[in-house]
């Protein structure tokens, strides 16, 4: 399963192109997928130019991103979600797919977490592609910390998953942002409390006019992990 080219499915969106950014600075081969060629091509060179000299970033179009990709990170808004995934279900089967959307609203009292009928968007995504290898992370981090900090983010990634396997291999993709290891949040159900925890970070983001993350004590990291 260990691969070096990653496909960034959402990659034109501020999320998207902060992480396709982090990974291709760490010297993974990012794929930057879209709808829009036109808007991938764009994203892909200002990772580039973000990135630096020997950065390989590439574009496409999201079935072509996945098919040539044996890891798949999805990172598009929840709204048509299950109509994008739906849609790219043939090219899913068989990779590796890691789910950081966030099913948020957002009302004059803030955001909040929406219900999703599956539980969470990660199961969505594995009900809607069995044949697929779902694991949930890299929700709760800014997307202007990703890209406009300069060192690693002094954050941790939370993984969950059904897989150890893929979730080691997602873990091991965090070391590209914050030099350690992602940490193992549980099984895959365990989505439906991550993915609207994001909501309680925008709040305090917003009242405190910060970037704020998560970090947990008391995990002590293997070095060989990483």
């Amino acid at each position: 399963m260990t691969s070096n080219k990653i496909a960034v499915v959402g990659g034109t969106g501020p999320q998207g192109k902060g992480l396709a950014y982090r990974f291709a600075a760490a010297g993974r081969h990012v794929v930057i997928g879209s709808r829009s060629i036109e808007r991938a091509e764009e994203a892909a060179a200002e990772v580039r130019r973000r990135a630096g000299d020997g950065a390989r970033v590439s574009a496409s179009d999201n079935a072509s991103a996945a098919a040539d990709c044996p890891i798949v990170l999805l990172a598009v808004p929840y709204k048509g979600h299950r109509e994008l995934v739906s849609g790219l279900a043939p090219v899913f089967a068989g990779k590796l797919l890691v789910s950081c959307v966030n099913p948020l609203g957002f009302d004059k009292a803030g955001a909040y977490g929406l219900d999703v009928e599956e539980g969470s968007a990660a199961e969505q995504l594995r009900d809607l592609v069995p044949d697929a290898t779902v694991v949930a992370a890299f929700h709760h981090l800014s997307a202007v910390t990703l890209w406009e900090h300069e060192g690693l983010v002094q954050e941790d990634v939370l993984v969950c998953g059904d897989d150890r396997t893929a979730k080691d291999e997602v873990a091991r993709l965090a070391v590209a942002i914050t030099g350690r290891p992602g940490i193992d949040g549980g099984v895959l159900r365990v989505a439906r409390q991550l993915e609207p925890l994001t909501a309680v970070l925008i709040n305090v983001n917003k009242r405190y006019k910060t970037h704020s993350g998560l970090a947990v004590n008391g995990v002590v990291h293997d070095p060989r992990a990483a």
